[in-house]
Formats: C-alpha cells, structure tokens, sequence
C-alpha cells in the first residue's frame, strides 16, 4: 500500500501544474488575450470590427487574486468560452512600462495610466462601450469595472450582464440586482 501511495505522489509530482501559464512579465496568459499596440482607440476599433466588447484586464506579477482567478475562474470551459467569444482582451500590468495610448489621446507607460485612471487593485477588469468620444479617458468611458477577483457565478454575471448592455435597461435592475436574480435562478447551492 504504501508503494501504490509513493508511485501516485510521483506521478502527481510529474504531471504539468494546472493553471494558466506566465509570461515573461509575470503575468498570467490565456487564449483568449490580444498581444496589441495599446492604442485604445485601434483596439475598440478592431473589437468593434469583430462584433466584440474591449475590456481592458489590469494585473501585476504575483498576484495571488490574479493567480486565483485564472487557476479557478477563467479556465472553465463555459466562462472562458464566453470571454472568447464576446471580448476583445487587452492585458496591462499595473506596474507595466509599455506605452498605453487613452481614448483622449494620451499616451502614458501602463503603471503611469493605471495611476490616472485610479486603479488600485488588481485583478481590475474595465468594459467599455461599443463607442467612446475622444476627449474621454477609459474610466469616465468604462460602462462598468470590475475591481477585484470574484468567483465564477459574478465574474460570468459581470461578463454577461455588460455584453447584453443591461446597463441600458430602464428596469430598474443594476448588476446587484440582476446578479442576484442568477443566483436564484442557477440554484446550486452557491451565493455567487
């Protein structure tokens, strides 16, 4: 027995960690992540062009609410399909320092556009509209932000909820109140 228990600890040992690979920057990587200019404007451009939402994902090297998001989040297969399939993903790091260029035209190193655009917390997810006005900065733009890692019934209420523009709704239902109707509805036994 105890044999059967050291040779499954060494196979364990030799298979690949689960989780999503870092790049060279430390960052987490995923599929579904665009490798861009940061040009805001040619990104919504391009996300326009494809029938898409731009979301912008700030992150930083050894986050551990990153590192949990994209171990636990973002790799299920329903959530990252519908990431893929509705968002244009570009990645900044917050203590980045390559050139991102604003709506407005400014164009600031990634930890100098995070401190103008008051991101404190990383994960911070930003989605912004089909059009923003050019003398707009991405947060004054953003329809709505996700400061924070959450689990999997908010992160895909939040992903959904912005790519149906329920924002527009006059119902009176704002994400708290739609994300708590889904809750009802999925029925799981989870309160997220």
């Amino acid at each position: 027995m105890t044999r059967l228990i050291a040779f499954a600890a060494a196979l364990l040992l030799a298979l690949p960690a689960a989780g999503a690979e870092l790049g060279d920057d430390g960052l987490h990587k995923t599929s579904w992540m665009r490798d861009t200019f940061k040009d805001l404007r040619e990104d919504l451009d391009e996300a326009n062009a494809e029938g898409k939402r731009l979301a912008l994902f700030f992150e930083q090297r050894g986050c551990v609410y990153c590192t949990k998001m994209h171990e636990e989040v973002f790799p299920r297969p329903d959530i990252a399909a519908y990431i893929d399939e509705n968002y244009f993903v570009v990645q900044l790091n917050l203590h980045g320092d390559i050139e991102v260029t604003d709506f407005d035209g400014e164009t600031l190193t990634e930890k100098q556009m995070a401190r103008k655009w008051g991101v404190l917390f990383t994960p911070t997810i930003m989605f912004l509209p089909e059009q923003v006005p050019e003398d707009v900065a991405a947060p004054q733009a953003a329809v709505a932000q996700m400061p924070g890692a959450f689990g999997p019934g908010t992160t895909i209420d939040m992903f959904t909820w912005v790519a149906e523009k329920r924002y527009e709704i006059e119902n009176g239902e704002d994400f708290q109140r739609y994300h708590a109707r889904r809750i009802q509805e999925r029925n799981d036994g989870t309160t997220d």
